[in-house]
């Protein structure tokens, strides 16, 4: 006979108990990981103020005025209320002693994080919103992480390696931004670009050539308008393009959501950052110029709005026509970027994330002029021999070729040997097809992506520390059986 018999008294009790320590206690758990995620964000926003002022302070030609121009207390910072930055200046040794330097300390508070707690009947519901909304701030603060630290890492290359005569900022507006640096190489012994990258297509690591110049998107500003050699002359400059600019997201619904993209050269711009709104009253690129006046120390200020766009029209940087208004893109030292990230929703569900970060440019200004002598001597042949691999069959060209003269004796300056190809039927060099470091008495290099019946042209130049190129020792043509 089945049993009809219910829950006693005592089961309930026992029940509702068991089901109190776990809603509290998940309640608890639920509590902290909001509280870490609101403390992340607050310590985010105070690095960025403390970046901002190093840089501010790092930017500035005027060493004996620093203390003037930084030092004190600040409270006025319209993206985070209650926050106080304040920046001590201390000196160092002085002139004459051993040591003369400054040392800068910059101590950034803000207000404290709240915790409340709610009934724990009350807690599942504004608990498991607690969850989520705490996943969209870290959502949110990642995007707003990665877009400033893709700008940051970037902007401040610019202008690295740079050969004189072409310009290192392009073009200078409130939502686009374009400049020159040897950011990449596919040369596996260039010591000179930023970063290495096997698979980057030739197009994408050296310089835009008047037969591939493009249009600055979001402008109608062609670039560029003449072509530039490298260090040394003889090869296109190492220096490739890079662009950043703020456009609508056409992707989403909002009239007021921007993507962040970033493009190199006459490559397709990629998508660095979606969710992305302009900051209210703040422009998403706002620049700082070097002003050196004849009876006053050197200083730097913010390029006023009215005067943007700053163009690079000039076609040789440096020259006698590069002066005056025509060069005021060349003065830039700084650009301030400016954005709020979403965590891409709407209404009161929506969370924001503001940033507003100084990024000093190291290298603007700078001329990129090395020596280390004469121009190298390479005083050696190159030989070239079609043969078939022992292996395999398939075709190959062997190039050999002996130590130059500046690497074994003269100036002994020798960085590595660089050797182009060309097909027999072209009558120009592009790119350089690969490079060998120093080091040895003799030299054998093997091209194996040669193919059968066509013809090859080889050419070999030695670098120097300058880096300068010598004269070119030619090899071919070379016929493929």
């Amino acid at each position: 006979m089945r049993s009809s018999r219910g829950f006693t008294l005592i089961e309930i009790m026992i029940a509702l108990v068991i089901l109190t320590v776990v809603v509290l206690g998940l309640a608890t758990a639920t509590a902290q990981v909001v509280h870490v995620v609101t403390l992340s964000d607050r310590n985010a926003a105070a690095i960025q103020l403390a970046d901002s002022r190093i840089e501010e302070v790092q930017m500035s030609p005027d060493y004996n005025g620093l203390e003037s121009l930084f030092a004190g207390t600040e409270s006025s910072f319209p993206e985070l209320p209650g926050y106080t930055r304040e920046t001590k200046i201390q000196r160092v040794g002085g002139l004459g002693q051993n040591q003369d330097y400054k040392k800068i300390t910059v101590t950034v508070t803000g207000p404290g994080v709240p915790v409340v707690i709610a009934g724990a009947f009350a807690v599942l519901r504004s608990e498991s919103r607690g969850m989520r909304l705490g996943s969209e701030r870290a959502s949110a603060l990642q995007n707003l992480r990665f877009a400033a630290n893709a700008l940051e890492l970037d902007l401040r290359t610019l202008g690295a390696n740079v050969p004189d005569e072409q310009p290192f900022m392009i073009y200078a507006d409130q939502d686009v931004l374009a400049f020159n640096a040897d950011y990449a190489t596919n040369l596996p012994n260039d010591p000179y670009a930023v970063y290495y990258d096997p698979d980057a297509p030739a197009g994408s690591v050296t310089a835009l050539t008047v037969s591939q110049s493009i249009t600055i998107p979001l402008t109608s500003f062609t670039y560029p308008d003449t072509s530039y050699m490298g260090i040394g002359g003889g090869t296109n400059s190492p220096a490739e393009t890079l662009i950043f600019f703020f456009d609508l997201d056409t992707s989403t619904t909002r009239t007021d959501d921007y993507a962040l993209y970033k493009q190199i050269n006459a490559d397709p711009p990629e998508i660095v950052a979606r969710d992305v709104l302009q900051t209210p009253g703040r422009p998403f690129f706002e620049y700082h110029q070097l002003r050196v006046p004849l009876s006053a120390p050197p200083y730097v200020e913010a390029v006023p709005t009215d005067s943007l766009p700053l163009t690079h029209d000039v076609a040789i940087h440096g020259s006698v026509l590069d002066t005056g208004l025509t060069a005021q893109v060349d003065s830039v030292r700084g650009v301030r970027v400016s954005f709020t990230v979403t965590n891409g929703r709407t209404g009161d569900a929506e969370h924001r994330r503001s940033l507003s970060r100084l990024i000093r440019l190291p290298n603007a200004g700078l001329a990129v002029k090395r020596t280390c002598g004469d121009e190298p001597i390479l005083g050696t042949f190159l030989l070239a021999t079609p043969g078939a691999d022992v292996t395999s069959g398939d075709p190959i060209v062997t190039l050999t070729w002996d130590q130059a003269v500046d690497e074994g004796g003269g100036e002994q300056d020798v960085t590595r040997y660089v050797i182009w190809r060309r097909l027999a039927s072209e009558s120009e060099f592009g790119d350089p097809y690969f490079s060998i470091p120093p080091g040895n008495a003799a030299y054998t290099y093997v091209d194996r992506a040669v193919t059968s019946g066509d013809s090859y042209v080889y050419a070999l130049a030695v670098q120097d520390c300058t880096p300068s190129l010598s004269p070119t020792a030619v090899a071919g043509p070379v016929a493929i059986p």
